[in-house]
């Protein structure tokens, strides 16, 4: 053979194994459909199953707290689904043979309708009430169920009116959202504000820098308090890595990435920098289902993305009588929540076992997928992360296709408190001996940055407390300035900017001087308007827009103030509050096309708009912020209490239905807040409750 037919055959050699690489290279269309395990994992794959049933016997850190909390407030640290909520209600239990009461806050309205429910069955309906703005409902139980920003209002109410707040166990759950930047204001005003007599429970995920918190509440309450820490998880977790072709294997070990995933991710972008291939969902659960890895939650970073994922699942192979239990389940709840019949995932729910649950769904859409995932009716959901936040339903596996989220701005890294909160529904406490968390390969997955998440301390909680004008008005309702600054100086940001030492002083605080330097300015703002007079106290004015506990109070102060709102109908009543409550810059086109009549509307929201010009103009100049003001959240409103009907006002007003209900919700809220005002403005507030019978009807609302 001569030299240059070596050289030939050595080049097709080389050719032809370049060919073979290509051809595992899957399309589109046949992308996971190739399911296949590394021989590594086999071991671990044999703990799937269901544990064998036994007594509940609660766990060691659940005791400790439990004994604990006899003498101590008590902050427990432990992962997501590690039985927190069991601690929560056993010590209800030792409260109520004392005939002593109790006060539950969680973060999410649906957290807290879930709790009630629970609490309800555990203890009886004539014991609970719930209060979350939405609902309220036996609010002189002996346990109060409710969101945080209704017990902060409860702790004004009781600094102004020199009383008690009428609970004995304050439980905050979810108090890791001390460090939310939006609404971790209002945890950190709970710890303020609450009587230091008051025992308190707070039930976190890990956080980092739980002593530094109870440092903290030491300080501010005076009381003792100790730390409860659960490290492990109730069920073990194994982390992997889906390649394209099918193929399962292990995201990392000790020494990092797995040297596979390494190449892949070097070769996989240098040949795939085009269009980037959209991900099959369908085939992605039937590699889930050929290792009994199901049922499964996706976080996708969108709604859009959660119900375009629907559409790539296709029919579930199953029997007649599994088949036709999950049909009369649905025929059972659509029964008492006939609006859900017909809705546009039905087919995919009872088809494709599978369901979208986002901000975006109708309340009691998402209330059914949670019943049927919860359930074991459904292999897959697909979620945004507001699952992760709060909602319980925990699954076998938990699916990650991005490592990055959106915050509400813009798309950032997932930090590893958001992981830890997403994984740690992956395994359910008595159905799972291990749970699975599944890195899928896309544009947007970083799988070293996973890895590195996953096998770091959750980011330690910080302060983020800030002023504003509700706040600004309510301290000074029951305190003078000098008062005030005490209080700011006993808030957590004063104190993580004294523990940082000297040299941090000048960027963090003496951060009690910042608040103070905040809280005066709004002081001035307040002044120059009216609500406060010379000896920084409130004006009349100035009392009776405290209680408009809002996200924007002086606006809507102003229009009342000015008289944009006397003589209205409840309809444009209703409407006239909407837009003081959509905060984002989102212009939406009306399509009435003239077939309901909202000139009416439109010459309120002129005028209202009109008499706000100038306090606007003055807030601009000032340097505060000005949210826009826009008309089509009045018209949909205002629509709605006319009574057009669901469908036309989706027609009319091409929002997500989930927005839509949020929105008429939210207004029913601003209106009882106008209801506070009866000692003032008693015709407005009786208008305002017309309006709210107007807007609570069907699906927004269910009696």
């Amino acid at each position: 053979m001569n030299k240059v037919t070596k050289v030939n055959k050595s080049f097709y050699r080389r050719s032809a194994r370049r060919s073979r690489k290509r051809r595992f290279i899957p399309t589109e269309r046949d992308l996971y459909e190739r399911p296949r395990l590394d021989p590594q994992l086999r071991p671990v794959f044999r703990q799937i199953g269901v544990p064998e049933p036994t007594p509940f016997k609660p766990d060691p850190f659940q005791l400790e707290a439990l004994e604990l909390i006899k003498d101590y407030d008590v902050l427990v640290s432990a992962p997501t689904g590690a039985g927190k909520t069991w601690i929560a209600s056993q010590a209800i239990h030792s409260y109520l043979t004392e005939n002593l009461r109790v006060w539950y806050a969680s973060p999410l309205k649906a957290l807290s309708n879930s709790i009630y429910q629970e609490f309800c069955h555990e203890f009886g309906p004539s014991t609970c009430g719930i209060l979350t703005g939405d609902r309220k409902e036996n609010p002189d139980a002996p346990i109060i169920v409710g969101t945080t920003e209704i017990l902060r209002n409860q702790l004004y109410d009781a600094m102004h009116e020199g009383t008690d707040i009428r609970s004995d166990l304050v439980i905050l759950d979810e108090a890791h959202y001390l460090s939310d930047p939006d609404r971790g204001v209002v945890w950190e005003e709970v710890l303020i504000y609450l009587p230091s007599r008051v025992r308190l429970l707070l039930l976190s995920a890990t956080v980092s820098n739980a002593e530094e918190v109870c440092a903290w509440l030491k300080k501010i309450r005076e009381t003792s308090n100790r730390v409860v820490r659960m490290q492990e998880r109730p069920v073990s977790l194994e982390t992997l890595f889906l390649f394209p072709d099918g193929l399962i294997v292990p995201l990392g070990g000790k020494r990092g990435l797995n040297a596979r995933i390494k190449k892949f991710l070097s070769s996989y972008t240098g040949r795939r920098r085009g269009r980037p291939q959209k991900l099959n969902f369908g085939n992605i659960i039937n590699c889930l289902r050929e290792f009994d890895l199901l049922p499964a939650i996706f976080f996708l970073k969108s709604r859009k993305d959660c119900d375009h994922a629907l559409e790539t699942c296709s029919s579930v192979k199953t029997t007649p009588e599994a088949r036709n239990k999950l049909k009369r389940r649905v025929r059972t709840f659509l029964k008492d929540f006939p609006h859900l019949d017909g809705h546009r995932q039905i087919k995919a729910l009872l088809v494709s076992r599978v369901g979208s649950h986002h901000g975006g769904q109708l309340p009691y859409w998402k209330v059914l997928i949670e019943k049927m995932m919860r359930g074991g009716y459904l292999e897959a959901i697909f979620s945004t992360s507001t699952v992760a936040a709060g909602v319980n339903f925990p699954a076998r596996t938990v699916v990650l296709v991005q490592s990055d989220r959106f915050n509400g701005h813009e798309f950032v890294d997932l930090t590893a408190t958001d992981l830890h909160q997403m994984i740690g529904r992956a395994g359910r406490r008595g159905k799972d001996r291990i749970g699975f968390a599944l890195v899928v390969s896309g544009p947007h997955q970083d799988p070293k940055l996973i890895h590195e998440l996953q096998n770091s301390s959750p980011e330690p909680i910080l302060s983020q407390i800030h002023i504003n004008f509700s706040m600004t008005l309510n301290l000074l309702l029951s305190h003078t300035p000098l008062e005030v600054k005490d209080l700011l100086d006993r808030s957590f940001a004063t104190f993580q900017g004294r523990k940082a030492g000297a040299s941090a002083k000048g960027k963090q605080d003496e951060m009690g001087g910042v608040l103070w330097t905040g809280f005066k300015r709004h002081v001035r703002f307040l002044k120059e308007t009216g609500f406060v007079n010379e000896t920084d106290r409130l004006t009349s004015d100035g009392y009776w827009a405290s209680k408009l506990r809002l996200d924007q109070p002086l606006l809507i102060a102003e229009a009342i103030r000015k008289g944009s709102l006397n003589n209205v109908s409840p309809e444009v009543l209703a409407g006239g509050l909407a837009p003081f409550l959509w905060d984002r810059e989102q212009e939406v086109e009306l399509r009435t096309k003239k077939i309901v009549d909202i000139n009416e509307m439109e010459i309120a929201f002129e005028r209202l708009v009109d008499c706000i010009k100038q306090i606007r103009a003055v807030k601009g100049k000032r340097g505060f912020e000005n949210p826009p003001i826009l008309f089509w959240p009045a018209a949909a409103v205002y629509m709605w209490a006319r009574g057009v009907s669901w469908e036309r006002l989706l027609e009319f007003v091409q929002i997500d239905e989930g927005d839509m209900a949020s929105l008429i919700m939210r207004s029913a809220d601003h209106l009882r807040q106008v209801i506070n005002l009866r000692e003032t403005h008693s015709q407005l507030a009786s208008v305002a409750e017309d309006a709210i019978e107007l807007l609570l009807r069907e699906p927004v609302y269910i009696d």
